[in-house]
């Protein structure tokens, strides 16, 4: 073998994988054009994989398109090929991308509204990384350093990519943070990103945000976030990005619209 197609891109499925943390789910592994065993590939984990590629199943009907994203910044040599592992949220979608840790220390008033029942975020996590990740790296050529592997989502899934990177800064080497809900919980996130960022120079973080909708609500808290990253040392626009979106709303077309951005900053040919 095992060379594929220099054009096409193969998607491999996997229906409820099991772990011994959370519930079973959906996962899909994307082979980048030309996916070939004798070579090893960077890996990036998408949070709500069902609206990764398949309009069919993606929220609103809308999907993001990664897949054709990466096939034209391929074409336009901007990056180099990566594997895509999309995986798929549950029932329990906030529970699991709600950051567990700065949510211990959540208000009375973020308690009285019903965020106190289960925090699973720290199960999710070890799930991706002793779990899946493992399962990724042993059937496909991957390569598995921190420098090579990137987690991402939206909304929520922004903030759970941002925690992912935070608890586990030897695994991930880059955050993809679309239209961050740092509001969740009264904003009690940004005190938590402030004590554990990693050191700058060996990760990168993108973050975004649109002006409408839900996104109309983020630009205070990014400011703030922006303004830790200036004074922790990260170097802005090489080891990390903000992009505002003037007219962007909070919605899977929005992202569809944006997504080779981040792609193009974690996988940038040197």
């Amino acid at each position: 073998m095992n060379k594929k197609s220099e054009t096409q891109i193969q998607f491999d499925h996997y229906p409820d994988f099991k772990s011994d943390y959370v519930v079973a789910r959906n996962v899909e592994v994307m082979l980048p054009p030309g996916y070939d065993e004798n070579r090893s590939y960077d890996v990036i984990y998408f949070h709500d994989g069902q609206n990764v590629f398949n309009s069919e199943t993606a929220y609103g009907g809308v999907a993001w398109e990664v897949d054709t994203a990466m096939k034209a910044l391929l074409h336009e040599n901007r990056i180099n090929p990566a594997i895509v592992v999309a995986i798929w949220n549950t029932p329990k979608r906030m529970q699991e991308y709600m950051p567990a840790r700065p949510a211990d220390s959540v208000s009375y008033r973020a308690k009285k509204a019903g965020w106190d029942d289960e925090f699973i975020s720290d199960d999710y996590l070890r799930f991706i990384v002793t779990e899946l990740k493992p399962f990724i790296d042993n059937t496909y050529s991957t390569l598995p350093h921190r420098e090579n592997t990137f987690i991402m989502g939206s909304s929520m899934g922004g903030l759970i990519s941002l925690y992912a990177l935070t608890e586990y800064p030897e695994v991930f080497g880059g955050a993809g943070c679309i239209s961050t809900h740092w509001p969740a919980l009264d904003g009690v996130f940004l005190n938590y990103v402030k004590e554990n960022l990693p050191q700058p120079g060996n990760h990168k973080i993108y973050f975004d945000f649109g002006t409408e909708t839900l996104d109309a609500q983020y630009e205070p808290f990014q400011q703030k976030v922006d303004k830790m990253m200036e004074e922790k040392g990260f170097t802005k626009g090489k080891d990390w990005l903000t992009l505002k979106f003037e007219g962007a709303d909070h919605s899977e077309k929005a992202w569809k619209e944006r997504v080779h951005i981040p792609l193009a900053f974690f996988l940038a040919k040197e």
